[in-house]
């Protein structure tokens, strides 16, 4: 990761800390929707706009502010991406209880080392607490949506990590629930229709089930059509 010369801002300068919501909301902008995958990133435009809209970036920042110097909007928006896909393969791992990939553990570990950094600066008073960026806007960024994923592995309680268990769904969320084994994002929408699903499927089993003997059912007459 190239580092570009140390900035150093007053603590007046701080954004807002994030929430393990926002790194998920991060890693969820890259979605199943109707069975197919959509990428809410289709530019580095989109990426940017996410970035300060969620407060991630220094208030009026524009896209053009967050793009490295000396880097095209493609290079950009693939540096986005790379660090999305190793934190959400992250989250796969320790919620399947599985050894991350190495390469993904390398690309965390490369965007969390450009975190802003707490120092103490000379103030007309005196001294204040501030901070400095080792990296460009885009990977303090990307460090700060990193960290508080970090932040739970290290306190012990990556094993609320979640992956929406509705095959078309997918989403990485936080199992708040009091015992521990909540399966989907939202009971309201993926649980309801998993429970449907269930019931469907119990009751064509039950309907093959009570089928009178010696009765053929539609599939069979078909099956018994079709030429030799």
């Amino acid at each position: 990761m190239p580092l570009t010369n140390t900035e150093h801002r007053t603590s007046r300068d701080h954004h807002h800390e994030l929430s393990l919501d926002d790194t998920f909301d991060f890693l969820n902008t890259i979605e199943l929707e109707s069975g197919s995958l959509v990428d809410r990133f289709e530019s580095f435009d989109d990426a940017a706009a996410w970035l300060i809209g969620r407060g991630v970036c220094h208030s009026g920042r524009g896209p053009a502010a967050l793009r490295p110097s000396g880097v095209d909007d493609e290079a950009a928006l693939e540096r986005v991406r790379a660090v999305r896909a190793a934190l959400r393969d992250v989250a796969h791992a320790v919620s399947h209880g599985r050894p991350a990939e190495p390469d993904s553990l390398a690309e965390v570990n490369r965007a969390i080392v450009a975190r802003e950094r707490i120092e103490l600066v000379r103030s007309p008073d005196g001294v204040s607490v501030g901070h400095s960026h080792v990296g460009d806007p885009l990977d303090d960024a990307l460090a700060r949506l990193a960290d508080p994923l970090v932040h739970e592995i290290g306190a012990g309680r990556s094993d609320r990590v979640r992956i929406c268990a509705n095959d078309t769904c997918r989403w990485v969320f936080y199992d708040e629930s009091r015992a521990g084994r909540r399966r989907w994002c939202d009971m309201a929408t993926c649980g309801n229709r998993a429970k449907a699903a269930r019931h469907r499927a119990r009751a064509k089993a039950k309907s093959k089930s009570t089928t009178p003997a010696g009765k053929s059912r539609p599939a069979d007459v078909a099956a018994t059509a079709q030429p030799n």
